[in-house]
């Protein structure tokens, strides 16, 4: 099978290429791994986050804020393409602190994510008083937060599922569980190797997550990625309490709520442990005593693509690109459009990606 392009990863990230590239008329094939594959999306909270996002990294916050503001466009042009709701919500989201040293240290970082920035962040400082405004439920032993409007949810599951739905519609293949063994640059064009067969395209996107620390430097790039696992717990559904997101309590649509924020370096372990699961708990029925009774239904643990300093590598060479990203519901619209004329042009080498290359990475000894 020849196409214009192969897209290695058939997650959020990979998706959202592979239908952006069908979107414009390219002859595109998505290639997935399946279900077995370690998925970000399986443990995504289906955030579109941006407070905080980019202290000390401008260009990432750019893209981030750009980013959020156009997921309501995206949201709407997917629902209308597939019938698929993404429950994209954009009610602002509270980051919780639980001492005034904590919201002094959170006051800081996103006063210093906006240093630089071109698009400025909108956030609030809130003390317990305000805070309890937007959410009355909050707990005795919390101290304030701090609020940013632009911050929203969406689910990471129909986001997925309408993303290749989209594809397929334009004219794009999805081809499940072919998972991606070797590449190689083949003549003028590429090849992935898979155990159901040779693959060949003309240029070649890798947007694998983890694997691509493997697959990338067979196509002479980079992609200096590790995973970092999170565990969620998720509760049975509840009545609406939650006026606006958190950072680590969300309430769904259907009003389950999602608990999370452990971030463990435990290699590609995705599972969970008993201590994290507990502390998680603690810390939520400390933020909202209503949660003391709910019923957890189900747990379990995900693995986060984290580059070394949190912010997204775009490297290209030659016809072959690799997208390492994290945050990769929040820069969906962004993978969907804009990062989709720099791949038809061919390289990630202009100027808006000087800060996005690997080699920032790179020790310079004198």
């Amino acid at each position: 099978m020849i196409s214009d392009y192969l897209v290695v990863g058939g997650g959020i990230v990979g998706a959202a290429i592979a239908e952006g590239l069908a979107r414009v008329g390219e002859d595109v094939v998505l290639l997935d791994e399946g279900d077995i594959a370690l998925r970000a999306a399986r443990g995504n909270f289906g955030n579109v986050w941006v407070q905080g996002k980019g202290a000390g990294a401008p260009p990432y916050a750019n893209l981030t804020r750009q980013a959020a503001h156009d997921w309501a466009d995206l949201a709407d042009r997917l629902g209308s393409d597939t019938g698929i709701d993404l429950q994209f919500r954009q009610p602002g989201a509270a980051y919780i602190c639980f001492s005034e040293e904590q919201l002094d240290t959170r006051a800081a970082v996103l006063a210093r994510s906006n240093e630089g920035a071109a698009i400025q962040s909108r956030y609030e400082r809130l003390d317990r008083a305000a805070l309890a405004e937007r959410l009355p439920d909050i707990g005795p032993s919390v101290a304030g937060g701090t609020y940013c409007p632009d911050d929203g949810t969406a689910n990471p599951l129909h986001l997925l599922r309408a993303l290749i739905a989209s594809l397929q519609s334009h004219g794009g293949r999805y081809l499940p569980h072919r998972k991606v063994e070797k590449v190689n640059r083949d003549g003028t064009g590429f090849s992935a190797q898979t155990a159901a067969g040779t693959l060949m395209a003309g240029r070649i996107v890798l947007a694998a997550g983890l694997a691509n620390a493997q697959l990338a430097p067979m196509l002479g790039l980079r992609a200096p990625v590790r995973p970092v696992r999170g565990q969620i717990l998720v509760t049975e559904r509840l009545a609406p309490f939650l006026g606006c997101g958190t950072n680590f309590i969300r309430q769904t649509v259907e009003g389950s709520c999602l608990f999370g924020e452990s971030s463990e370096e435990v290699g590609n372990d995705d599972g969970t442990t008993l201590p994290v699961l507990t502390d998680t708990v603690k810390k939520a029925v400390a933020a909202f005593p209503v949660l003391a009774n709910a019923r957890v239904v189900r747990s379990w643990g995900a693995l986060r693509i984290m580059t070394p300093d949190g912010v997204p590598v775009y490297h290209s060479r030659d016809g072959a690109f690799a997208v390492s990203v994290h945050s990769g519901v929040t820069l969906c619209p962004f993978h969907t459009d804009g990062l989709i004329t720099h791949i038809q042009a061919g390289s990630f080498d202009g100027p808006e990606f000087s800060s996005f290359q690997p080699e920032r990475f790179d020790v310079q000894n004198n």
